[in-house]
């Protein structure tokens, strides 16, 4: 039975994995997509992570293509009673940044595409300097109240500007956030030094960490730089290999020790040692077949001892 995990202080409540919907639009093509969404949801996941700019980096994309496929099959298989929708805002070619009127008409424009009345937790995706943050503070905690968002997570801020959110927050009586999105896997180690962490006990936020898997480096699939090369290899597959240096192989060889003693899959080891870290509510994972949902699922129920989960952290020290 998967444990379920509260979002901060809201009503939400989530299985401890994401569907990272990132590809939908971009390597997935609607019929993949569904097929993914399926899957995940006959396998026990609940929560779903998109944003209003994916995927407008793929030529031919103006955005919003993950929300608007996501839309379609929360319409075509009536779900969205049983899921839970984050999406993010600041972006979309249309919709940059995070002044009050954009905020506001993005999120109009993420319910349409999402085809639903409210979006479940809404991020705001990127920190924006040009715009006074007491002014988003108060447009994100408006959504709130105007019944369009139950809850506001934020990602890729740093701790200064979390904190000075929730001053800002309580100063005005507005919404306080209850998640947060920061870029963390066995790897990436900077949320554990940076002050983010610490900001997250403090207040209470749930940790949605993205790239749990390393651009899939985490998975094992990239040993060597000819496997980047291969047919049919991510997009990403360039970016992963930058991690396959004497460290990244330590880690590997700590991952398939593991995973061949436990009978699972490496991805979902790395998953289960994100999913295990302190103020972590669980990974960010995405899937571009049904054939790679079945480890990113198993990671839910994958319990690491405290020896294995130092034994992880020390190869990757």
């Amino acid at each position: 039975m998967v444990t379920r995990v509260p979002i901060g202080q809201s009503a939400l409540e989530v299985a401890p994995l994401a569907l990272g919907a990132n590809v939908f639009g971009w390597t997935a093509d609607r019929d993949a997509s569904f097929e993914v969404l399926d899957g995940f949801v006959r396998g026990g996941g609940d929560f779903i992570d998109t944003a209003d700019g994916y995927s407008a980096w793929v030529p031919g994309n103006t955005g919003g293509e993950s929300e608007t496929l996501i839309g379609e099959w929360l319409q075509a298989r009536g779900t969205r009673d049983r899921v839970t929708i984050a999406t993010k805002v600041s972006t979309h070619p249309e919709f940059s940044g995070l002044a009050a009127a954009n905020v506001r008409a993005a999120a109009d424009a993420s319910l349409a595409r999402l085809r639903t009345d409210m979006i479940d937790l809404y991020y705001a995706h990127f920190d924006d300097a040009d715009t006074p943050l007491e002014e988003t503070v108060a447009a994100f905690s408006e959504l709130v109240d105007a019944g369009k968002v139950r809850a506001i997570g934020v990602s890729n801020y740093t701790a200064e500007r979390v904190t000075e959110w929730f001053e800002i927050a309580r100063a005005g009586g507005y919404h306080l956030p209850v998640a947060l999105q920061p870029h963390y896997n066995l790897l990436e180690r900077d949320f554990e030094r940076n002050g983010l962490r610490d900001v997250a006990t403090d207040e209470n936020l749930t940790v949605f960490p993205y790239f749990g898997l390393a651009k899939g480096f985490l998975a094992g699939k990239y040993r060597d730089a000819a496997a980047a090369e291969q047919a049919g290899a991510s997009p990403r597959a360039g970016q992963a290999v930058g991690y396959l240096d004497d460290r990244g192989r330590s880690v590997l060889q700590a991952l398939d020790a593991i995973a061949e003693r436990e009978g699972v899959e490496v991805a979902s080891v790395s998953l289960a040692w994100l999913r295990q870290q302190p103020t972590v509510g669980g990974p960010i994972a995405s899937a571009r077949t049904t054939g790679q949902l079945a480890a990113l699922l198993a990671s839910m129920n994958l319990e690491l001892s405290d020896e294995d989960l130092r034994a992880l952290s020390a190869a990757a020290a």
